[in-house]
């Protein structure tokens, strides 16, 4: 059962959410649709030898969830990476990473609303015209605020669902991948071959899978919600990362194996369900991609509107994000400007900029993230419940890694990286003067 607060509090959310659901909703957060075109470049730049490089950013990313883990034990409010830095180095830089992660955030899912329309074309190619359009993606983006409005229960359980449901379709072709490439052993084509690629292709390589295994951290900013937080977000994080870890190189290794001139290819997935199981291995995958990219709106339905509302119950926002319904003890407000501002933008195009702006967001808060685990341990030495051994070598580390694969970002991102930083820049200039609550 949830637990429910006295009934003298009315106004304070439910911990509904258990540690599978939060594991869930880190799951759902990270796959998206991102992975069924993520083989072809990794391909192209690394050729046989990127399901190493999948590996190996994956056990960056472990450092960066193992620093995260221990940070999240010190909270059991709503705000994630926002509150952390807002805690460990002041307003200035906590606002700075609210509007980041909520900016990255917003335009993940508008982007996912609007592929999810695309993958419904394969199978009723009407779904592009206007009207029909408009009609699919109304239904999606408000019907998945109404069921995050009347609850949190209903949207973390919907997120579970849609994350079993995304999972199924790509661990199958994983399997049926592995027992094609075994059925076929004189093929060399998963296997590395000649001189390994440059430095730079794997930097490249790198950078794109650091924003492809981004969006666990995105589970954090319903603490509020959760109903041992402290505890389960560590469970969540590594839980989460180590399934994506076996499913990206696993899929990698049967794509670079079972699919010729995989570089070339638009549908990487879709060609090795294709060659795997035939013509029944496409269908699955554009269904899973369908339930990935749905899974990815509905998570961000129940994530998203927590980021606002942790920026108003801090004081960095108007109050009226803060507001909580006294009947579904939801943040109604901020689930109501989230599904508009989600709506507006999924209808408006097809978001390439979100590409951009992830590369510079996710690296910063992971940044920040890391950098805030040897403060807190001197602020609040007794308040943690994680304990990460070598916990700030590990957050050296972790910033190391975010400054090298920032090297990497292009001119547009650093451009809305400005364009961010002036934005939050007048955010606090406007606050700076309020008193400033600190909810933990």
């Amino acid at each position: 059962m949830p637990e429910v607060e006295p009934q003298s509090q009315p106004r304070t959310l439910v911990r509904a959410i258990g540690k599978w659901s939060l594991t869930a909703l880190a799951l759902n957060t990270v796959i998206g649709s991102g992975i069924f075109g993520l083989p072809s470049p990794l391909a192209g730049l690394l050729g046989a030898f990127s399901p190493f490089a999948v590996l190996g950013v994956g056990a960056a990313m472990l450092v960066i969830v193992a620093c995260l883990s221990e940070v999240a034990s010190y909270f059991t409010a709503a705000g994630g990476p926002y509150l952390y830095a807002r805690v460990a180095f002041g307003r200035f830089t906590g606002i700075q990473m609210g509007w980041m992660f909520w900016l990255f955030r917003l335009a993940a899912s508008a982007a996912n609303a609007n592929l999810f329309a695309l993958y419904l074309g394969v199978f009723w190619p009407q779904s592009q015209n206007p009207l029909p359009r408009f009609l699919i993606l109304t239904t999606l983006v408000w019907g998945l605020a109404a069921i995050n409005f009347c609850g949190v229960h209903g949207g973390a359980s919907v997120s579970s669902v849609l994350t079993i449901a995304k999972l199924l379709p790509l661990f199958g072709i994983c399997v049926g991948g592995v027992l094609f490439l075994i059925a076929h052993p004189h093929s060399s084509a998963a296997l590395p071959h000649g001189s390994p690629p440059n430095l730079g292709n794997w930097l490249k390589a790198g950078l794109l899978l650091a924003f492809s295994y981004g969006g666990f951290e995105s589970a954090l900013a319903p603490t509020g919600e959760v109903r041992d937080p402290r505890r389960d977000s560590a469970f969540a994080l590594f839980t989460a990362l180590g399934v994506c870890i076996v499913l990206y190189t696993l899929l990698q290794w049967v794509a670079v194996g079972t699919v010729a001139d995989l570089a070339h290819h638009q549908r990487p997935l879709a060609d090795v369900g294709r060659t795997v199981l035939g013509p029944i291995g496409a269908t699955i995958i554009a269904i899973g991609a369908l339930i990935s990219t749905f899974g990815n709106v509905s998570g961000n339905a129940l994530i998203v509107p927590r980021i606002t509302f942790a920026l108003g119950e801090q004081g960095d926002f108007p109050k009226l994000f803060a507001a909580i319904h006294p009947r579904f003890r939801t943040p109604y407000i901020s689930i109501l400007a989230f599904a508009l501002l989600n709506w507006a933008l999924a209808l408006g195009g097809s978001f390439t900029w979100n590409v951009a702006l992830s590369a510079v967001a996710r690296l910063l808060v992971y940044g920040t993230g890391c950098a805030a685990l040897p403060v807190l341990r001197k602020k609040m030495p007794d308040r943690r419940v994680f304990y990460m051994p070598g916990g700030p070598w590990l957050a050296v580390l972790g910033v190391i890694i975010c400054c090298v694969l920032l090297t990497q970002i292009d001119h547009t991102g650093s451009m809305i990286l400005l364009a961010t930083i002036v934005v939050a820049a007048l955010n606090w200039a406007v606050v700076r003067n309020r008193p400033a609550p600190t909810v933990l």
